[in-house]
């Protein structure tokens, strides 16, 4: 793919990964072919910030869970008000990394395909 590309794609989606993936990011993004562009550019990465406030606001019901794709914690936050508050707790400070963690997984496999 063009360096253009990569760069401004690189640019326009920082926020939606950690910063040590960027790297990674940018070196299958340039071997990668013109036609996966399109499939990437259809990825609808979630925003760390606006699930961190998900969390913080429905965090005990386990909305942020189910939202970024990990049903099974979803539901034992659901069952447990969010294991007592200990598990709304603990990811009040995890839920960013999470989401940044799941949108990388969605971007690698879109690329290894």
């Amino acid at each position: 793919m063009d360096s253009q590309k990569v760069d401004l794609f690189i640019l326009t989606n920082q926020k939606y990964f950690e910063p040590a993936q960027l790297q990674l990011i940018r070196e299958r993004l340039q071997t990668v072919d013109e036609a996966k562009f399109l499939a990437l550019s259809s990825i609808e990465y979630k925003d760390p910030s606006m699930m961190l406030l998900v969390s913080i606001f429905a965090g005990t019901l386990g909305i942020d869970r189910f939202m970024v794709g990990d049903t099974g914690l979803g539901v034992a936050k659901l069952l447990t008000g969010g294991g007592c508050g200990i598990f709304t707790l603990i990811d009040w400070f995890q839920i960013q990394g999470v989401t940044k963690r799941k949108n990388f997984e969605s971007l690698m496999q879109v690329l290894n395909y």
